[in-house]
């Protein structure tokens, strides 16, 4: 009888055990999928995280032009940049007495607007311009970044045209007040005699440091008519510091 009785509770034993086995790997089961469930939706918010961490910024406009500039300058104080083509680099430093113009030049920079612009004039002895291109992509950033506001001048009696000045493009028509295309600009080749015209007119906000054998090299490309160089000359530009 004891026998019997011994033999039982080890068989009850038993098949306890296998159930406590057969649950912790039930819930072992179920805490995975959890796991891998929550996984794939932690990744999900980690994609739209980077899209939210992405800071928005305004649309650049006339009447918030200076406020916005003025603070982006000061968050963002670089003055080095260098812009690369297929011929060679070209390293920049930007004044910092022309805040508003330096820091539009940074933004548009880390924005990547300039990426697949080109230096779209070329006038071998006078200038090379860029941020300019005829790809969709232009205006289309153009319209996301801010289609239609100048920049105000920063117009210095003191400074002028010299070899290798990286100057604001502007519009002649409506534009009394001489402000900067915001997308474009050029670099001055020529000598300082032959910039009369343009010193208190044009926004002067920067110069070449390195690579003025690259700018005249792309000032000599083949140009058609309209002093576009027959072969597209990428843009890519970052900042140094």
């Amino acid at each position: 009888m004891r026998i019997l009785i011994l033999v039982s509770l080890i068989f009850c034993f038993a098949l306890c055990g296998c159930e406590d086995k057969k649950k912790t790997s039930e819930e072992k089961t179920e805490t995975t999928k959890e796991v891998k469930k929550d996984s794939v939706i932690a990744t999900d918010i980690s994609e739209e995280s980077k899209k939210d961490i992405e800071r928005v910024y305004p649309k650049i406009t006339e009447d918030n032009v200076v406020e916005f500039l003025t603070q982006y300058g000061k968050d963002n104080p670089e003055t080095k940049v260098r812009i690369t083509t297929q011929h060679g680099a070209i390293e920049m430093k930007l004044f910092e007495d022309t805040p508003l113009h330096r820091a539009n030049f940074i933004y548009l920079i880390k924005q990547e607007y300039f990426e697949n612009t080109f230096f779209h004039r070329i006038a071998p002895g006078f200038i090379i311009q860029g941020g300019n291109s005829d790809l969709p992509s232009t205006p289309k950033k153009r319209a996301q970044l801010g289609k239609r506001y100048r920049l105000p001048a920063e117009i210095s009696g003191k400074r002028t045209h010299q070899y290798g000045s990286i100057c604001g493009a502007k519009e002649y028509r409506e534009n009394p007040d001489k402000k900067s295309a915001p997308f474009e600009f050029y670099i001055f080749i020529g000598e300082a005699r032959q910039a009369n015209h343009l010193n208190g007119d044009y926004t002067i906000f920067g110069k070449v440091t390195k690579g003025m054998d690259i700018v005249e090299k792309i000032a000599n490309l083949p140009a058609d008519e309209g002093e576009w160089p027959k072969q597209n000359v990428y843009i890519s530009a970052e900042v140094l510091n």
